[in-house]
């Protein structure tokens, strides 16, 4: 597989649901493989690093490459194959729809998102105050 496109019907607004999946503290908490995730600066912007540990204490880096607050972010891997895109479409003033779209330029995903990762990210932001 080359790409792969999720979506997911949040209910929290929009700025929420951006600002939750941007802060590196939160990312350990909804995606099971990291035990850390950080940035080279805050707030960030185009050309902001994020580096992320997985479970095995290997770390990744991606480069943010677009950013539109409260719609949209990009992230390319260090090595410039891997590709994701978070797109945010509000619903209402109290609710929004993700799209997580991945893809590698070259080769296969490896690990490919699933849907249960979303449904965590829900879970966890909709109990969130």
């Amino acid at each position: 597989m080359k790409k792969n496109k999720l979506t997911i019907q949040v209910n929290k607004p929009v700025s929420e649901g951006f600002a939750f999946a941007l802060n590196p503290k939160n990312t350990p908490k909804w995606l099971d493989s990291l035990v850390a995730e950080e940035t080279n600066e805050w707030p960030i912007k185009v050309s902001s690093i994020y580096r992320n540990k997985n479970k095995n204490g290997k770390w990744n880096e991606y480069v943010v490459t677009a950013l539109e607050q409260d719609k949209m972010f990009e992230f390319v891997s260090k090595e410039d194959n891997y590709h994701v895109r978070y797109t945010y479409t509000p619903i209402d003033e109290n609710n929004f729809e993700l799209e997580y779209y991945e893809w590698v330029d070259t080769g296969e995903l490896n690990e490919a998102f699933t849907q249960d990762m979303l449904e965590k990210f829900k879970t966890i932001l909709e109990s969130s105050k």
